[in-house]
């Protein structure tokens, strides 16, 4: 499995201007890249291929326009084509509709005024770590690192980021082999929510610690310092900084918290099921500003990621299940409810709370549609069939 170990880095003044050379020369040829194709089209060209991007660029660096593009590292520019490739067959393939999810736009032009500023080096342009534990990268330098873990395998890239905040890390990718976690019998649902950010099957309630909103009389403050200061000043831009720093604490704090509460998961469960949300669409209600704190895609997406790699089950529940709806004790649908009603009383007179109920259901549900090894008569070795999920009892009611 390919994993990615970020790191802080420290570049020194000399360094961070080689720097943002390279952002720009990347910039500027990851945007002569698509004006060419356009350039083609609308001439009645035949369209460029990604060789003959490459061929342009090689090209171009022996003129005088573009000559200054020699001064970086040819990979930095040979991957930001790859990333513009990349981003051209992902739009294709969506508009054909051989790529699953949303709709993928046509890549844009990138300005230096993009929140994120990237390059990335691959073993060809051979950046090494040194002996003194430093990041040596070809035509800046050797780079200090602030290490929080060992790298468990080579990396085979890396990638300098600038965010939005002025600061530099390097994302290593490095192939790693999956670390299996002794089995255990317990599975779990999990019911996602605002009040609470999750509710466990097992009775466990995990919190919601709220970054964004706890955070929010202090961006208030800095953004009307932003928003009085002069365009284009110094001032200005330190304010701007300010402002990026403060999110970035909350989006860090909140990935940190996420982090654990998975890992904390995903040790003590054989399998974990989940409802598959339509955050996007639930982003666009009166509770958008609940709904991006709660950060649930980015939990989910880490609980299935590192159930991959510790040997875990992971399962979505369709969005449309009525978890809510469904009694977990005789199975009776008893119809919508609003979000004020916390706890309920079915027919068969059990009492249940709204978000317990919820993730006993989501628990079953996630068990029934479970494949499971049926063991054959006529040979020893089990195949994998799906067990057929019941209708809950009574449910024509």
């Amino acid at each position: 499995m390919q994993l990615r170990y970020s790191f802080r880095l420290y570049p020194t003044v000399g360094q961070q201007e080689a720097l943002t050379k390279a952002f720009g020369c990347a910039r500027v040829v990851f945007n002569d890249a698509p004006r060419a194709r356009r350039d083609a089209r609308e001439n009645n060209l035949p369209y460029l291929s990604d060789r003959e991007l490459s061929q342009r660029l090689t090209e171009a660096k022996k003129t005088p326009e573009r000559a200054w593009l020699a001064e970086v590292s040819s990979v930095v520019l040979q991957q930001a084509l790859a990333d513009l490739n990349t981003a051209y067959r992902n739009f294709f393939n969506s508009a054909a509709g051989e790529r699953k999810g949303a709709k993928v736009a046509p890549p844009t032009f990138r300005s230096r005024k993009d929140n994120q500023q990237t390059v990335r080096f691959t073993r060809n342009a051979r950046f090494t770590i040194t002996a003194s534990r430093k990041l040596r990268l070809p035509k800046i330098g050797e780079v200090p690192v602030r290490w929080s873990r060992e790298l468990p395998s080579e990396p085979s890239s890396v990638t300098v980021i600038k965010d939005a905040a002025g600061r530099y890390f390097a994302s290593f990718v490095l192939q790693t082999e999956d670390q299996l976690l002794p089995a255990v019998e317990s599975e779990v649902g999990i019911d996602l929510g605002l009040s609470a950010f999750a509710v466990l099957s097992n009775g466990k309630v995990i919190e919601s610690p709220k970054f964004l909103r706890h955070a929010e009389h202090k961006w208030r403050k800095l953004q009307k310092s932003l928003s009085r200061k002069k365009k284009g000043s110094k001032n200005r831009n330190k304010a701007r900084v300010k402002v990026a720093r403060a999110h970035a604490t909350v989006s860090n704090t909140r990935k940190d918290w996420a982090h654990k509460q998975s890992t904390i998961i995903i040790r003590e469960n054989q399998a974990v099921y989940v409802e598959d949300l339509c955050v996007k669409g639930l982003a666009r209600t009166r509770l958008a500003k609940s709904v991006h704190d709660a950060g649930w895609g980015l939990f989910t997406t880490m609980l299935q990621e590192k159930a991959a790699r510790r040997g875990r089950h992971f399962g979505k529940i369709d969005r449309f299940f009525p978890s809510s709806q469904l009694c977990s004790v005789c199975g009776v649908i008893d119809g919508k409810k609003p979000l004020h009603v916390r706890a309920w009383t079915c027919r068969c007179g059990a009492t249940h709370d709204r978000d317990l109920n919820a993730a006993k259901n989501i628990l079953a549900a996630g068990q029934a549609d479970r494949p499971t090894p049926v063991e054959l008569v006529s040979d020893s070795t089990s195949v994998e069939r799906p067990a057929v999920k019941q209708e809950p009892a009574g449910s024509a009611a």
